[in-house]
C-alpha cells in the first residue's frame, strides 16, 4: 500500500508568471503519450522509447569529452574499465529513478520534499540548482566554441548567442513531447556517427581495447603521473563527468509521460519493464560514445600529440596531419572534414543538453519549493547566470594569447564540475532508501536484495570517490603554479566542505527516516479505521 504525503490538486492560474505547483511532475506532459495495448514486444518498446534518450544525453555532454580523450592520451586503454563501470552504475541508478516515478507517481524531488522539512528542501534545491548550472557552464562553453569553430563567430558574441537557445525551446514546446524525444535521438545519432567514423578510420587495436575493459591494480593508481594526471585523477574525472545528479531527477519525471493505469499492477510492471529497456538501450549508446572518445585519444592521435585538451586544441589536432596516427586520417584531415565533424558533434551535444537541462530545472524547482515559472523564463534566467562566469573568463583573457584563452575556458569548465560532487549523494542516497522501502514502492516493486546490495555498493563507492577527489578539484582553482600556502588553503576548504556534505547528508537521511515513520504510522491508523 502506497500513500503520498504531498499529492494535492494543482490550483495554479495559468496567466500568472510565477505559480504555486504541487501537482503531477511536469504536468503539461505527464501521462500525455498514449501506449496502445496488446502490441508485440518491439512495438511496445518503441512506444516507451524516448525518455531514456533524454537521460542518456547527460552522459555524453561536453563535460565528458576532454576527460575521456585526455585519459586515452595519457594512459592508453587503461581507463576503459572505468567507463564501463560508470555506465553500469548509471543503468542501475536510472532504473531505480524511473521505477520511483512510475510506481509512486512522484519525481525524485517531490518524493524527497514530501518526507523532509521545508528548510532542508530549500537547501537541497539550491544545491541541485548549482549542479545544474555547473553543467550549463559546460554547455555554454561547448556551444560557443562550436559556433566559433564552425562559423568564425567571435567567442564573446558566440557566448551571447547561446542565450537565445531559449527560442529553440519555445519552438519545441509547441511541437509535442514525442517530437522532442525524436529530435534528441537524432542528435545522439549525429554524435555517435561522427565518432564511429573517426575511430573507424583510425583502425585501433581492438584486442587492446577489449583488455582495457578489465580493471587492474593500475586503474586507480595514484603513483604514475603523466601530464600532471594519474590514473586515479583520470578515473575520477570520467566518473564525475558521467554520473550526474540531475539525470536522476529528470528520469523520475519523464518516465511518467506514458499514460498507464496505476490501479492495475500488471500495467505498472509493464511500464517499469519497458522504461528500463529504453533506458538501458540509450545508456548503452552513451557508453559507446564515451568509449569512442577515449579510443580517439589513443588511436586517432599520436601518443602525446594533443598538448591542448580543450575543444580548441582537439579541433586543431584533428586538422593537423602531424598529430594524426595514420595516412588515411591524414588525408581526410587535409579536407577539414574531421575537425568540422567534431565541431558539429559538439554543437549537437550542447543543444541536446540544453533541452534536458531545462526540463530538469523545472522538475527540481516544482518538486523542492513548489514553485513554477514558464519554461522560457526558467531557461533564460539559468542560462544568463551560467553565462556570467564564461563572459568574465573570456573578458579576462581577451588580451592574452589564444592558448591562454583556451586553457582558461577549459579550466573553468573542469572546475565548474566540482558542484556535481556536492550534489550527487543527495540524489543517490534518498533514491536508494525510497526504492528499498515497501512503504514507498509496495512489496512487488521495492528493490530486490541484489539491486539493494549493488545499489549501496555503487552509492557508497561513488560518494567516496567524489569526496576524496574534492581536494584535487579545489586545488585546480588555484592554477598549475599554486604555492604551498594556496594548496593548504585549498585542502582546508575541501575538508571543510566534505564535513558539511556529510553533516547535510546525515540530516537528509534522518529526515527521510522520520518521514517514513510518519508514513508508517498513517498507514497503521488507516488500517485500524478500516477494521473498526
Amino acid at each position: 500500500m502506497v500513500i503520498f504525503l504531498s499529492k494535492n490538486e494543482n490550483h495554479a492560474h495559468k496567466h500568472k508568471l510565477m505559480e504555486h505547483a504541487n501537482g503531477p511532475s511536469l504536468e503539461e506532459i505527464n501521462g500525455t503519450v498514449v501506449v496502445p495495448k496488446g502490441m508485440g514486444f518491439w512495438k511496445t518498446l518503441f512506444a516507451y522509447s524516448g525518455p531514456g534518450a533524454l537521460v542518456a544525453v547527460g552522459y555524453m555532454d561536453p563535460g565528458n569529452w576532454s576527460t575521456s580523450i585526455t585519459g586515452g592520451q595519457n594512459f592508453q586503454y587503461l581507463l576503459m574499465s572505468v567507463i564501463l563501470m560508470s555506465s553500469l552504475i548509471a543503468m542501475l541508478l536510472q532504473y531505480m529513478a524511473a521505477k520511483l516515478g512510475i510506481v509512486t507517481q512522484m519525481d525524485l524531488a517531490q518524493a524527497i520534499r514530501a518526507r523532509t522539512s521545508k528548510s532542508l528542501g530549500i537547501i537541497l534545491w539550491i544545491l541541485t540548482e548549482l549542479a545544474i548550472m555547473a553543467t550549463d557552464i559546460a554547455e555554454v562553453i561547448g556551444a560557443a566554441i562550436a559556433l566559433y569553430l564552425l562559423f568564425d563567430i567571435p567567442l564573446l558574441y558566440a557566448v551571447f548567442i547561446t542565450v537565445f537557445d531559449v527560442l529553440l525551446l519555445l519552438l519545441l514546446t509547441k511541437v509535442g513531447f514525442r517530437k522532442i524525444e525524436a529530435i534528441v535521438v537524432c542528435l545522439i545519432f549525429v554524435i555517435l556517427f561522427v565518432f564511429v567514423y573517426q575511430v573507424a578510420l583510425s583502425n585501433p587495436d581492438w584486442v587492446a581495447v577489449m583488455k582495457g575493459f578489465i580493471p587492474t591494480s593500475e586503474t586507480f593508481s595514484s603513483s604514475k603521473s603523466i601530464g600532471g594526471q594519474t590514473p586515479l585523477t583520470g578515473a575520477l574525472g570520467i566518473i564525475g563527468a558521467t554520473v550526474m545528479p540531475h539525470n536522476l531527477y529528470l528520469h523520475s519525471a519523464v518516465s511518467q509521460t506514458r499514460a498507464i493505469d496505476h490501479s492495475d499492477e500488471d500495467d505498472v510492471a509493464e511500464a517499469v519493464r519497458f522504461t528500463t529497456w529504453d533506458s538501458n538501450i540509450q545508456l548503452t549508446m552513451a557508453f559507446f560514445v564515451n568509449s569512442l572518445l577515449l579510443i580517439m585519444g589513443v588511436a586517432v592521435f599520436k601518443t602525446g600529440a594533443v598538448q591542448d585538451p580543450s575543444f580548441f586544441g582537439l579541433y586543431e589536432a584533428l586538422s593537423d596531419p602531424s598529430t594524426l596516427s595514420n595516412g588515411i586520417l591524414v588525408q581526410v584531415a587535409k579536407s577539414g572534414l574531421l575537425s568540422t565533424l567534431f565541431a558539429v558533434a559538439l554543437l549537437a551535444s550542447g543543444q541536446n543538453s540544453t533541452i534536458t537541462g531545462t526540463l530538469t530545472g523545472q522538475v527540481v524547482m516544482e518538486g523542492f519549493i513548489h514553485m513554477k515559472i514558464p519554461i522560457w523564463l526558467r531557461r533564460l534566467v539559468t542560462r544568463l547566470i551560467s553565462v556570467i562566469p564564461v563572459l568574465v573568463c573570456v573578458a579576462l583573457t581577451s588580451g592574452k594569447s589564444a592558448i591562454e584563452e583556451h586553457t582558461a575556458l577549459n579550466t573553468l569548465m573542469n572546475n565548474s564540475q566540482v558542484f556535481l560532487a556536492f550534489a550527487l549523494p543527495f540524489s543517490m542516497v534518498p533514491l536508494l532508501m525510497m526504492t528499498d522501502s515497501s512503504l514507498e514502492m509496495g512489496d512487488r516493486f521495492k528493490n530486490s536484495w541484489i539491486i539493494r546490495l549493488l545499489g549501496w555498493i555503487s552509492v557508497i563507492g561513488l560518494t567516496y570517490l567524489n569526496l576524496i577527489g574534492l581536494p584535487g578539484q579545489i586545488e585546480g582553482f588555484f592554477g598549475d603554479n599554486a604555492s604551498k600556502i594556496d594548496l593548504v588553503i585549498a585542502d582546508s576548504i575541501a575538508y571543510f566542505t566534505i564535513a558539511i556534505v556529510l553533516l547535510l547528508l546525515a540530516w537528509t537521511v534522518y529526515d527521510l527516516y522520520k518521514g517514513n515513520k510518519k508514513l508508517n504510522a498513517r498507514i497503521q491508523l488507516n488500517n485500524m479505521r478500516e477494521t473498526e
